[in-house]
């Protein structure tokens, strides 16, 4: 006879990831709060001059120090096909009369060829600044905060999307990889 109040331990991520569903920017979570934040295009500031990094630093410092919530930073790699790339550059290739010109193409392809092997792999890392509450006033307030006070350090940012959540979801989940999810058909 089995216990009828012995706890069943799933296999399966879904079965214990609080996750309800991702729209409109926000995972909700099954306990009615949201998860969102802003996503931040990246900035090179090492290239500027040293009074410009300086300043940055210095706005950044006032930036999370003015934060007076738990959030979260978040550093990810997203996967990018670079096949339109290649497929372009092969067209300049063939219209190509120079010989140098062809040639200095070439090493673009072989060279773009290179990271698409299994030794190397082309991403783009992203930044993203998360936090999760349960009102929705908050939620716009702080994403309208977040990203006014990264304007201030120079840094452009924008709202995540239900794509940036998902692929943040699968960063965590799959080592990247993209679930593909859809609807199951019996054999």
């Amino acid at each position: 006879m089995k216990n009828k109040n012995a706890k069943v331990i799933s296999k399966y991520a879904e079965d214990w990831i609080p996750v309800k569903q991702i729209l409109n920017g926000m995972i909700q979570l099954d306990s009615g709060e949201y998860v969102t934040g802003v996503k931040v295009t990246p900035r090179n500031i090492f290239i500027l001059d040293r009074g410009t990094q300086e300043n940055v630093i210095y706005n950044l410092r006032n930036f999370y120090n003015m934060i007076d919530y738990e959030f979260w930073l978040i550093v990810a790699d997203r996967p990018v096909d670079i096949n339109i790339y290649l497929s372009q550059l092969q067209l300049l290739y063939n219209n190509a009369s120079n010989g140098t010109m062809r040639k200095l193409i070439m090493q673009d392809i072989n060279k773009a060829n290179m990271f698409m092997s299994a030794e190397y792999s082309v991403v783009d890392t992203e930044y993203f600044i998360l936090f999760k509450d349960k009102k929705m006033e908050t939620i716009q307030k702080r994403i309208h905060n977040l990203i006014a006070n990264l304007s201030t350090c120079g840094l452009t940012s924008t709202q995540v999307s239900n794509n940036d959540l998902r692929m943040l979801i699968d960063n965590f989940f799959n080592g990247g990889k993209p679930t593909s999810l859809g609807t199951v058909m019996p054999e």
